[in-house]
């Protein structure tokens, strides 16, 4: 069936968030008095904020994990997430997809509020009918696949004509646990870290496992594998 609507995951997808996210990182640490245990590299980019700040620090306690978190917060939230540029060929692999009446959405492990002021300094919000993070909702969602979820059952969609794009194999997992086909997107910080499929593994295995992961060598590919 013709692909009718796509979800598009943000950071490292559609933008390349690092100059603003790592910068962000730097501060809180150094604001708290602490040093990262690991490089603050692209690749720390994508998961979750508390686990991954979790794992820069090296520490699990809470207190210092919030104070970390808030550090970020304020410096991320204020101008650091304008420093958001959009990858080549994006914005007209959207003006394309949405000529073409498919509608489309984001969800991102990234927070509301930051995705949002990105979307307004883009001039994106036109092209998306939702734009989704994991405090988007009340609980906030737990996860990419749960975020996933609420969306089509929110919006109606058919697992059958949706599609998901990101870059990482957390996405394509996701994807998996909602059966639905997955793109990898093989620009940006897909090129630093390869689908699971190109290293030789095997997807996640599961009730969804079915669902195809196909790699998308550039935006512009987009538009035709999804109407493929």
């Amino acid at each position: 069936m013709t692909t009718q609507t796509i979800i598009f995951d943000l950071d490292g997808t559609l933008v390349d968030s690092a100059p603003g996210i790592l910068a962000g990182y730097k501060l809180a640490f150094d604001q708290c008095g602490l040093q990262p245990k690991v490089p603050l590299e692209s690749n720390l980019i994508g998961p979750p904020m508390r686990e991954t700040m979790a794992m820069v620090a090296g520490v699990s306690d809470p207190h210092t994990l919030e104070k970390l978190i808030s550090a970020f917060k304020e410096a991320y939230d204020g101008s650091g997430c304008l420093q958001t540029p959009a990858f080549e060929g994006v914005e007209a692999m959207m003006q394309e997809l949405k000529a073409r009446g498919i509608q489309l959405f984001i969800a991102t492990n990234k927070r509301a509020y930051p995705t949002h002021k990105i979307m307004a300094h883009l001039g994106w919000n036109h092209y998306f009918e939702g734009v989704y993070g994991p405090d988007s909702f009340d609980p906030p969602k737990a996860n990419k696949a749960a975020l996933i979820k609420q969306i089509m059952q929110d919006h109606h969609l058919d697992s059958q004509t949706t599609l998901y794009v990101g870059d990482r194999d957390e996405d394509g997992h996701a994807s998996q646990a909602n059966h639905l086909n997955f793109l990898f997107a093989n620009w940006g910080y897909g090129l630093d870290h390869p689908p699971s499929e190109q290293r030789g593994v095997n997807p996640k295995k599961g009730a969804a496992a079915s669902a195809a992961w196909t790699v998308a060598a550039t935006p512009d590919s987009v538009l035709t594998l999804a109407l493929a």
